[in-house]
């Protein structure tokens, strides 16, 4: 029996000449990462390309496709290692291949948002909320609120919204009538960008949130874990180098507490020891800041007063002159 062959589609150019341009952006950068791309316009794309030229280059298209072209790429050049790179190929993604520092161009990439409107079915990045107040729509329209249960009243030929609403919720998806609201009231909630997903370098694959680990954190969590490992070594009695000194310590305190027995043998540190705990309070007196008393505006004070206890002491009884001024009075008046 003769065999039945199928005959084999020939592949569009548009393909070839894309498989042409990925292979080669392979070829000659080590560094590329997964930016997800999602409800980010074709407007926004061609902004990012403009900006970024000579710094990266950005390349879209479908999963599929650009999954077949780079295992081909690895197999061609026999290195398993861009297979990672098409593992790394999920959801509404491209990639953007670069040279240089890949946390600050991370920054700037993740910067771009542009403020959107809410779409019916797409997921809410973030909380919504409808200030109170005149919203400058018909008392016709009141039904429409009353369908999604947000108290409204009429005032001056128009609908108020009573109270602040909470709208749509994060995470959710926005429903017709939530998009149709804040359509009418001219809202713009949402803002979008490109995210960057993964990285891949030079056959090494991660998340892109690795880059947010700083030298501080890498410090800390090294502190942390050599906390730990000190306190099981102290606790199964195993010395290492991470616990010695802290069994050095440990020693040192049960060698002063048991010198403190002693009356003839004693040593520098010993002598400190005792000294403190026979008057603690000199030592807590010594340690203490002296607090400075700016004595000079209370004499001021002083001097001031002074003189204004004697002009009232030589005042009358009345609050009129001295003495000698009633006396001359009274020689004039005989």
């Amino acid at each position: 029996m003769e065999k039945k062959y199928k005959r084999l589609k020939p592949i569009p150019n548009r393909k070839i000449r894309y498989g042409e341009k990925l292979a080669d952006l392979m070829e000659n950068f080590s560094t590329c990462l997964v930016v997800g791309v999602d409800n980010v316009g074709s407007k926004q794309i061609a902004e990012m390309r403009r900006d970024f030229r000579g710094k990266a280059r950005f390349l879209f298209g479908k999963n599929t496709l650009m999954r077949k072209i780079i295992r081909d790429y690895a197999k061609r050049k026999q290195d398993a290692k861009f297979r990672k790179l098409a593992d790394l190929i999920q959801g509404n993604c491209g990639f953007c291949f670069l040279r240089g520092d890949i946390n600050e161009l991370r920054k700037e990439i993740i910067s771009r948002k542009i403020q959107t409107g809410a779409k019916a079915g797409a997921l809410a990045p973030d909380d919504v909320f409808i200030p109170a107040g005149p919203t400058g729509m018909e008392p016709t329209l009141t039904q429409f609120f009353q369908s999604m249960d947000i108290p409204t009243r009429i005032n001056r030929g128009q609908i108020d919204i009573i109270n602040d609403e909470h709208l749509i919720k994060k995470g959710t998806k926005v429903g017709a009538s939530e998009a149709v609201l804040l359509n009418k009231l001219d809202i713009k909630p949402f803002y979008y960008g490109m995210t960057v997903n993964s990285v891949y370098e030079d056959g090494v694959t991660y998340d892109a949130s690795v880059l947010d680990i700083t030298d501080n954190d890498v410090a800390q969590a090294f502190f942390s874990g050599c906390a730990q490992v000190a306190a099981l070594c102290l606790g199964i009695k195993y010395p290492t180098a991470i616990s010695l000194p802290h069994s050095t310590l440990n020693a040192y305190k049960k060698c002063l507490a048991l010198g403190l027995k002693f009356t003839k043998y004693s040593w520098t540190g010993l002598e400190n020891i005792k000294e403190v705990l026979e008057n603690p309070n000199a030592f807590i007196a010594a340690t203490a800041a002296p607090v400075k008393v700016d004595t000079t505006e209370k004499t001021e004070v002083v001097e001031e007063e002074s003189e204004s206890s004697e002009s009232a002491g030589n005042a009358g009884l009345f609050g009129g002159g001295s003495s000698d001024d009633d006396s001359d009075s009274d020689d004039d008046s005989d």
